[in-house]
This record gives structure tokens, sequence and C-alpha cells, in this order.
């Protein structure tokens, strides 16, 4: 089959993707579980959608139709929709009693409410849950992660840094800086099997671990563009010698303005030492419990997604070799400005709103 190139992209949930993988492994799925999930398996590895329906022996109005129950339902849109017919009545009493379940209860079964627990606990159809949940924009099934920061400076923080974002100073360089820990070399037990017109590519669950290093980089929000080294750990020296690794391969005409955690190794005395010898680079320290406001933590998730997560790897020395060779690509095909979209402003005023409805 033929990679896509159309712009649609169906992106699985890790969750989505072990509950499909699942249904091709039981006798207990029905014919049209299994093709639902091999159609949205197919599409997730990058394929053409008209070479996954005629893989499945399908239309292409099919793979489309799963396309956008999954989008807009989640793995519960894959069930089967009621038939033709009389369809019940949808009172506003029921109506207000799905919803107040959904937001206020916890079913006893779960952890969260399914469509199919939310259907026996109300007592209708799977079908009528979906509608209630999509009008009101619910979705009970994703769940996203999150963390107020209790620094007390926070709000300058968040403006000094937003600031370098989108009002960078003149004859500057803008650099955010973080280190990625305990990067693992794992080998798998077993090669893996080969990716087949219907069938995804698979590996073994277990793996072999060889190792860790450290990755320390440094990303240009103006170019996009990456300085990384490689180290076998991290701490207030090597810091400090990726520092003037950088202020070596940056003009000596513009200043260094560096954003970063507050890791204690970044501010040992011997980094503070060097600072104040060298004033034309400035620390700019993000506030706790804050790493999205650091630009870097994007380009490590690109790193990860498209160099580390299927990489096998028999030695720390290949994995090393294989990180600079994704910053060398990255920095002559990928790279592209860094854009900020958020001010200070709306930042700072959807944390005051999250900290009044939290409870204390």
């Amino acid at each position: 089959m033929k990679k896509i190139t159309s712009p649609r992209i169906l992106v699985l949930t890790e969750e989505a993707k072990t509950i499909l993988e699942g249904w091709l492994k039981t006798t207990r799925a029905t014919n049209g579980r299994a093709t639902r999930a091999r159609i949205l398996l197919a599409l997730h590895e990058g394929y053409n959608p008209t070479e996954v329906a005629r893989a499945q022996n399908v239309s292409r109005k099919t793979v489309y139709k799963w396309i956008h129950r999954y989008e807009s339902s989640g793995i519960e849109g894959l069930d089967d929709e009621p038939r033709p017919g009389r369809p019940s009545v949808l009172t506003p009493e029921t109506i207000e009693r799905v919803l107040r379940m959904t937001t206020e209860e916890v079913p006893e079964e779960a952890t969260h409410w399914s469509i199919q627990l939310m259907a026996k606990h109300a007592g209708i159809t799977a079908w009528r849950v979906r509608q209630i949940w999509r009008s009101a924009g619910l979705e009970p099934h994703r769940i996203r992660t999150f963390k107020i920061s209790k620094d007390p400076a926070f709000a300058e923080k968040v403006i000094d840094i937003v600031g370098l974002y989108m009002n960078p100073p003149d004859n500057a360089l803008i650099l955010s800086v973080d280190e990625k820990t305990q990067i693992q070399a794992l080998d798998r037990t077993q090669p893996g099997l080969p990716l087949n017109p219907g069938y995804i590519g698979s590996r073994t669950h277990d793996y072999k671990r060889n190792g860790t290093v450290a990755l320390y980089a440094a990303y240009d929000i103006l170019t996009g563009t990456v300085i990384g080294k490689v180290r076998p750990k991290t701490n207030g020296s090597e810091f400090l010698a990726f520092i003037k690794e950088v202020r070596r391969k940056t003009p000596r005409d513009q200043e260094l303005h560096i954003i970063l955690d507050n890791l204690s190794a970044h501010k040992t005395p011997e980094v503070q030492k060097w600072q104040a010898a060298n004033p034309d680079v400035h620390f700019h320290f993000t506030p706790t419990s804050s790493s999205w406001l650091n630009a870097v933590e994007g380009w490590f998730a690109q790193l990860e997604r498209r160099s580390l997560y299927r990489g096998v790897f028999t030695s720390v020395t290949e994995l090393k070799r294989e990180i600079e060779r994704f910053i060398k690509i990255h920095n002559k095909e990928l790279a592209k400005p860094f854009r900020w979209t958020k001010d200070a402003a709306t930042i700072i005023g959807a944390v005051e709103r999250a900290k009044k409805v939290l409870p204390n």
C-alpha cells in the first residue's frame, strides 16, 4: 500500500490502539469489528484510504465513515448504529439526567463513563448517549494532564519568557535549553514482524536494556535549529560545559537569552560564576511545574516520536549515533521558526480561572 499524501491523517491514542489490536486477537470479535480495527490501524500507520479500502474489500466511503465516527466519538463510535425505524423519544429530563450523571457521578464498574455503561445506567440506547454527549461536547473517554504552578513569581516569569518568544530583542539569539535524561538504548528480544497490506507491523512486548544516555539541547526559536550534545550523565559540570560549547558555536556579537527550567544543576556556584563573567549571556527561568513554557520540550517530543520510539539499539553507541543523525537531519530538512501564539495575559488568566475551580 502507498503512504498517505492527502491532508487527512488519522492518529490513534495508545489506548485506542491497544483496544483495536485486542479486537484482532480475540475470536469473539465480529467480522465488522475486526474490519474496522484493521481499517483504523492501517490508517494510523499512514496508508492511503484507497489502498486500505482495496485491502479490506470495502468502499472508500466506508473507510471515511469509520474515520469520521472515530474522530467524533472515539472507540465507542465504532459500535453499530441502531436499525432504521421509529426513533425513541428523548425527553429533556433524560438529557438532563445523562448530563448530570456524566459530570457528577462515576460508575461502579470503571473510573469513567463509556457509552455502553451510560446506556446501561440511564436506560437508553448507546446511540442516544452518543447524541447527547456529542451535542454537549462531552468526551469522558479522554483526559488531559496539567499541573498549576505555585511559583510566587509565576506571572513575572511568564511575561518575561512569552515576551522573548513574541517580541525577541534585536541582535540577540533566543535559545530554549534543557536536558533529556535517561534515554534508554532498548533492543527487542526477537526481530519484529513486517508490515503487510491489511496488517500492521509488530514487535515483541519485552526488550533488553543496553544502557542510557542524556541529551543536552539548545533550540533556536528564530530558526528552529538545534545544538545538541549526548553525554553519559547530567550534572552541573556537564551543563556548564554544554553552555560554554553553545557560546562558542554562536556569534560573539549577539547576546544570548537562554530559557531554562529550575533544575539545581542550572544554578550551581560554578554556573553562576561563569554567567557573571559573561554578561552577554542571560538566563531566564521558567516558573516551577511549567515545562510546557520551554520550547525545546516540543522538539524533544519530535525526537521521541520520529527517532527513538521505534528504534532498536544494541548499544549506547548506536543510540548516540541515531540521536546525532536526527539532529543533523532536523537542522537540514525540518527546522522552522518557533511560533508562540498565546500572550502572557491569556495564560495568566487561564491559570487564575483554574485555581478558582480546583478545590483547596
